[in-house]
């Protein structure tokens, strides 16, 4: 987006270069990440970056209101999604914006989605400093990943800070259902080198009353204090077969880093809650009184979904007449993402996910990371952007 630094990047890009990047990247844990990564990192203005920063401001401004838990109760749709222990803030926190143009032509970020879940804090890490390695002649020293201006190895301390502190890590475990069949497989090798804990499936967590323990290497019980969560609940509910001995109801004597109430509470469903320039107009389709007649300028969203599934982008009144219940539905206006990336056919479109998190020792939420998606096709998802370059997941460098 930053035009010298843009043209500077292309000139010298080569597909060997970017073949060795991606061969460093799989080299790293053995292993060979299933999805789609960019051909290039993002360059983000100070300008954008300002409003980036502005909008995550605003969007907290309602997360932090004393009475959010009482507003977004409905999120859990039924009582048997509340898991015990909830915490007062949500650890983790993904804000989704697509970058689009204003009536001036200005950059200006517009949320799309939000979630109150951990995202790819060590892959993006990796990613980063990849991309310094094999186009660090190109990337500027002073432009960095994270808006607060913390050196790489700054990052990694906080990030052991609030998933470890003071536990011993041998008592930490990251659960997912089959880890090693992830995509985001790579961000779990990252976080356990990282931070030396234990990866592990939620079929192999052993319960003996309110405490839980696995096996580790030598079949040794090991008592488990923590649990950094990393399991969506829409896979949990399709994988029926699935034997465990916990249950996410369950009352247990564990601390949840990253509690999973979160997820329902920071999700689609906030949208409607939230105002501002930063935000597109959002409303729960069973509480609109009229529906819009320029459909053609709205997207129609399940509130209960993840990972896109079930986004209807050609809304017609059919569609909306026909589903029967319409609690479960979010209309939402559409988001122009503007082509502004330059590359070596047609300019690609891009979605900022600022990533922050929950410091216990400032007491704040902060944003410490980054996540970028590259598009050409009609939206940001992989089945849009098949059999085409320079598209898929990348980072910021923003401009200091």
């Amino acid at each position: 987006m930053i035009h010298q630094n843009r043209k500077l990047y292309n000139k010298n890009f080569s597909q060997e270069k970017y073949q060795f990047f991606l061969k460093d990247i799989e080299n790293t844990f053995d292993y060979k990440p299933p999805f789609k990564i960019a051909e290039t990192p993002v360059f983000i203005p100070k300008d954008l970056k300002n409003k980036l920063v502005n909008a995550c401001n605003d969007i907290l401004e309602v997360i932090n209101k004393p009475n959010f838990k009482e507003l977004t109760n409905g999120a859990f749709f039924t009582e048997d999604r509340i898991v015990p222990n909830e915490d007062e803030h949500s650890k983790f926190l993904q804000l989704d914006f697509g970058i689009c143009k204003d009536e001036n032509g200005n950059l200006v970020p517009k949320l799309i989605e939000l979630q109150g879940f951990p995202s790819l804090y060590f892959f993006q890490h990796l990613l980063g400093s990849m991309y310094r390695k094999h186009f660090g002649n190109v990337i500027p020293e002073n432009y960095s990943q994270h808006v607060n201006g913390i050196t790489s190895k700054e990052y990694v301390t906080l990030l052991q800070q609030e998933i470890v502190g003071e536990t011993n890590p041998k008592q930490v475990i990251l659960l997912e259902i089959e880890p090693e069949k992830q995509a985001t497989a790579i961000d779990f090798y990252a976080t356990e080198k990282a931070l030396g804990i234990k990866i592990l499936c939620i079929s192999k967590l052993i319960k003996k009353g309110k405490e839980l323990f696995y096996l580790d290497d030598e079949s040794k019980e090991i008592k488990i204090l923590k649990i950094y969560n990393r399991i969506i609940f829409d896979e949990l509910d399709q994988r029926k077969g699935l034997k465990t001995q916990f249950s996410f109801l369950d009352k247990v004597d564990i601390e949840w880093i990253g509690h999973p109430n979160w997820f329902y509470r920071i999700s689609k469903y906030t949208m409607p809650l939230l105002k501002g320039d930063y935000v597109p107009k959002s409303f729960y389709l069973d509480k609109l009184a009229e529906i819009p007649e320029d459909l053609e300028n709205y997207v129609l969203k399940p509130l209960y979904s993840f990972a896109g599934a079930g986004v209807e982008i050609h809304v017609t009144r059919k569609m909306i007449d026909e589903i029967k219940d319409k609690s479960n539905y979010l209309l939402q206006e559409k988001v122009a993402y503007a082509p502004i990336i330059e590359t070596m056919d047609v300019p690609a479109k891009c979605e900022v996910r600022m990533m922050l998190m929950h410091n216990s020792k400032t007491n704040k939420t902060e944003i410490v990371s980054n996540l970028i998606r590259i598009s050409k096709g009609e939206m940001v998802g992989v089945k849009y952007n098949k059999d085409k370059t320079w598209v898929g997941g990348s980072t910021g460098f923003f401009e200091n």
